[in-house]
């Protein structure tokens, strides 16, 4: 949403948003591009002589704005309807998909595009080191999109994904997630068959031919398939893989590619977008260029900081299949480190007691653990709360350091003392976490 608006004030069109939470590090870029910011829902925020009004997919009736655009009969839309109604009719628009990586791939794929000549537009969920701001919805024949599963609006109950017109369909993975709006892993699965039903014949999916999910949601689509990952079913076979602290080795197909990111889950995002940007003839030497110039995204193992030699990562990860993958990758970008996991449970399935076994057994991964309160918990009924202290209790079973604190200023207050040269602290939080990260690096500094 915020990067669509940054893209409309960029064209001239006065743009105005409100939301209940504002936290850097987009509120920071929305500012610059001069867009003004409303905390909080009133009616009044929605100006008088406003043309169309973009209703986020966390927005429900009741909403005071909500109510104001319905009780006005204004003109409102989904924000992937904006998307697919002024910005990807007759452009080759690349999805890219999964419960995770779809953020990284997505960037790595348009960075690919770019580095090649075409000067695709795109989206992306989040915000890219080498992409100028996270949305370019210019007029290339090219569009790079992050495709999410999560609904489009309250008064439309489809995934985001559906709305995209895709040519090409990357398929990183598919678990349970968003727990608020599936029920299981089957209604998961059966959106994303949705969206393979809609790539043309003359189209391609790529697949994570690793994943069994993957595999059975693709097998009646009509499209061209390719199964990229590490066994030998695959068409696309991920071979020779090899870490250092600076970057990740590996081979696909008889070429040879290196990236700076670390990771067995990072080789496979790029294993999707070298495969996607062959099917567009893209040179294997442009190809290199990028995988090697490019940086990541923000809140992607991204070092916030560093005081008296203990380290402060940021990362994005919330599920227990990318945090364990965070934390694995992580000890190959620090070996011989301590590595301290810190987790808000703050998306809408891990307040949940969705996770409530897996979380444990991701987190013990990690030399010791911190965990806070359940964001929100007002609005999760008690016994369908995700309970912090018993996965404390079963990290601290199995012999690691576990600890539950309310809130960041009580982790920060008994976290530092424990801390030491070379330790490495990682946030994970889908939020802003009461800026839990320069509370740490000041409280490091005495």
């Amino acid at each position: 949403m915020g990067s669509v608006a940054a893209e409309l004030r960029e064209r001239g069109f006065s743009v105005t948003g409100s939301d209940e939470n504002i936290y850097p590090p987009m509120s920071i870029f929305l500012e610059k591009k001069g867009i003004a910011l409303k905390e909080g829902y009133r009616a009044e925020n929605i100006p008088a002589d406003v043309d169309i009004v973009v209703v986020g997919n966390v927005i429900k009736r009741g909403n005071p704005e909500v109510e104001a655009v319905l009780n006005r009969k204004l003109f409102y839309l989904s924000l992937p309807e904006v998307l697919k109604n002024y910005f990807l009719r007759g452009h080759h628009n690349l999805v890219v998909t999964g419960t995770h990586g779809k953020t990284t791939t997505t960037a790595l794929l348009a960075w690919i595009m770019e580095k090649a000549g075409h000067k695709p537009g795109y989206l992306v969920g989040g915000l890219s080191k080498n992409l100028a701001q996270g949305a370019r919805l210019n007029r290339s024949e090219y569009f790079v999109i992050e495709g999410d599963e999560y609904d489009s609006a309250f008064f439309d109950k489809r995934s985001k994904f559906i709305h995209y017109l895709p040519e090409l369909v990357i398929v990183n993975n598919i678990e349970f997630d968003h727990a608020d709006i599936f029920h299981d892993l089957e209604e998961v699965k059966l959106s994303f068959r949705r969206l393979l039903n809609v790539v043309p014949q003359n189209g391609m999916v790529l697949l994570n031919g690793d994943d069994r999910n993957c595999v059975e949601v693709a097998k009646d689509c009509l499209a061209q398939m390719v199964e990229v990952g590490f066994s030998e079913n695959c068409a696309q076979r991920i071979r020779e893989m090899a870490y250092s602290s600076s970057g990740s080795r590996f081979k696909l197909g008889d070429d040879k590619f290196e990236i700076s990111l670390i990771g067995e889950f990072n080789v496979r995002n790029a294993a999707m977008a070298v495969t996607a940007a062959r099917f567009y003839d893209v040179p294997k030497a442009k190809i290199d260029n990028a995988l090697k110039s490019f940086s990541g995204i923000a809140r992607r193992q991204e070092v916030r900081g560093e005081v008296r030699g203990v380290k402060v990562v940021d990362d994005f990860g919330h599920h227990p299949t990318a945090i364990a993958q965070t934390i694995q990758a992580l000890r190959h970008r620090y070996p011989g480190h301590r590595i301290w996991a810190v987790f808000e449970p703050r998306s809408n399935t891990t307040r949940r007691a969705v996770f409530q076994k897996q979380l444990p057994d991701a987190l013990q991964l990690a030399d010791g653990v911190f965990i806070a309160q359940v964001a929100k918990l007002e609005q999760i009924p008690e016994k369908e709360r995700l309970n912090p202290e018993s996965v404390v209790a079963a990290i601290a079973n199995s012999g690691r350091p576990a600890f539950y604190e309310e809130n960041a200023d009580a982790i920060v207050d008994r976290i530092v003392p424990m801390l030491q040269p070379k330790d490495v602290v990682v946030v994970f939080s889908n939020g802003g976490f009461d800026n839990i990260h320069e509370k740490l690096l000041k409280k490091l500094q005495g």
